[in-house]
């Protein structure tokens, strides 16, 4: 074995000199010419945040009409490897939303797990038709940011409603399965089985049986996923399942994405307690166009941006309030359950609309050494069955790239509805918003 050096798009075995040259990647080659390896990465975020409290918001049990916390958002470490010329691994061991209230069983110690541990078979040396794989992965349908590469991502985080039963029937979006992906031509597809938990394992307090579905507490079903893209230009990298944010002008992609998942008798409902019990299929699906491409390639400038639309059918009246590292851990009575701290209902039966759009500025444009700026919108727009009121949530921010993804400076303001309770009915009765400031190490 042999260690490598990534020096400015070149390889070496020997390391560069420390003045003039810099070590892109922790890599350690296998075989001569590479193909084979070893590879380490590490990722960290870190949030400094001011939230304006929704309504009821209690802190430790006691009313709070706004916080300011720091958190990590993101701590991962990544493991993985090209063992020959048809077996690859991928593992990757961390946590998540790890602020002043994070605890598991009262103990703040016990955050850190394994998000990913998966094998791969290529069937075909030297090309990617067909990968075969299972294990512990993120490798989903529905949609590219049902399975994001969050160290790339152009927006402060990516849009969580995407992974639609993270930390219900999954951990963290993933799921034990076993897949098929690869790229046919101009076409990337996967399609996955995959063994959902049971709810009553996710941690949290099981909500009773009701009129308003949720996942059900009994019997046992598989979950069938499929995500298909046609790459117009140029086709993204296959390494591994994560799909990358944005290229930062390095590549010109356009696709045309959809995907699925779909799981029977996912959940469950039940008018009285006399009434028989009713169960309900999962069927989520989705559409988008992903654009990210360079404008001008001797300023460095680009493009990236998504519209998608997400047909969400989780059962008859399902609705779920999420705050992403929420700040608050209590609610007083009268307010819609989950509704605390700075959470909106993130998930529910209906459809949604989602878009986002950055632009990169020219590269140096803070100075030789001090990067660039990349200034993006984003909106949620959706209409759930449950809420009387359509619901939109807008982030605008701004990236300060020092060294691409590597190192960078994220500002993010974000304003989101607030809905109270009239009767059995959930109405918009206001906003309120946060700023976050995120430092982001990519290694």
């Amino acid at each position: 074995m042999v260690f490598v050096w990534c020096v400015n798009g070149q390889v070496a075995t020997t390391p560069p000199a420390a003045k003039n040259n810099t070590v892109e990647e922790l890599k350690l080659k296998l075989n001569e010419d590479g193909s084979h390896y070893l590879k380490w990465t590490f990722l960290n975020q870190v949030w400094l945040r001011y939230n304006e409290s929704n309504p009821g918001t209690l802190v430790m049990a006691e009313p709070t009409s706004q916080t300011v916390d720091i958190g990590l958002r993101r701590t991962r470490i990544q493991f993985f490897g090209q063992l020959s010329d048809h077996v690859f691994f991928y593992t990757q061991f961390g946590q998540n939303n790890f602020n002043f209230l994070s605890q598991n069983a009262g103990n703040r110690k016990l955050q850190a797990f394994f998000h990913d541990a998966l094998g791969e078979y290529n069937v075909w040396k030297n090309n990617n038709k067909l990968k075969l794989g299972a294990g512990l992965t993120i490798a989903n349908g529905l949609s590219r940011f049902s399975q994001p590469s969050v160290g790339t991502i152009m927006t402060m985080d990516v849009p969580v409603f995407a992974q639609a039963t993270v930390d219900q029937t999954d951990e963290f979006s993933r799921k034990l399965s076993v897949y098929a992906r690869g790229q046919l031509g101009k076409l990337d597809y996967r399609i996955v089985l995959s063994d959902p938990f049971p709810i009553t394992t996710n941690g949290q307090p099981v909500q009773p049986i009701s009129s308003n579905a949720t996942f059900s507490q009994v019997d046992h079903h598989k979950q069938y996923q499929g995500f298909f893209s046609f790459n117009f230009f140029d086709q993204e990298p296959h390494t591994t399942p994560y799909m990358t944010g944005t290229y930062l002008g390095k590549k010109k992609i356009l696709n045309l994405e959809a995907g699925f998942i779909t799981q029977p008798k996912a959940t469950w409902t039940r008018e009285t307690i006399a009434s028989d019990t009713v169960y309900h299929a999962m069927k989520l699906w989705s559409i988008a166009l992903f654009y990210d491409a360079p404008l001008n390639a001797e300023k460095g400038t680009a493009l990236s941006a998504y519209a998608g639309f997400f047909d969400f059918n989780f059962g008859e009246g399902y609705l779920r309030y999420n705050g992403i590292m929420n700040p608050a851990n209590g609610l007083a009575n009268g307010y819609p359950s989950g509704s605390q701290g700075n959470a909106f209902p993130m998930f529910g039966t209906g459809k949604v609309i989602y878009t986002q759009v950055g632009y990169l500025m020219k590269k140096d444009l803070l100075g030789e050494g001090y990067g660039t700026l990349m200034p993006y919108a984003s909106l949620m727009s959706a209409d759930f069955d449950r809420l009387k009121d359509h619901m939109n949530v807008l982030d605008i921010g701004l990236n300060w790239l020092m060294k691409g993804h590597g190192s960078k400076l994220t500002l993010d303001f974000q304003n989101r509805p607030v809905f109270g309770t009239q009767g059995n009915d959930l109405v918009k009765t206001g906003t309120c918003s946060q700023v976050v400031l995120q430092f982001q190490i990519s290694i």
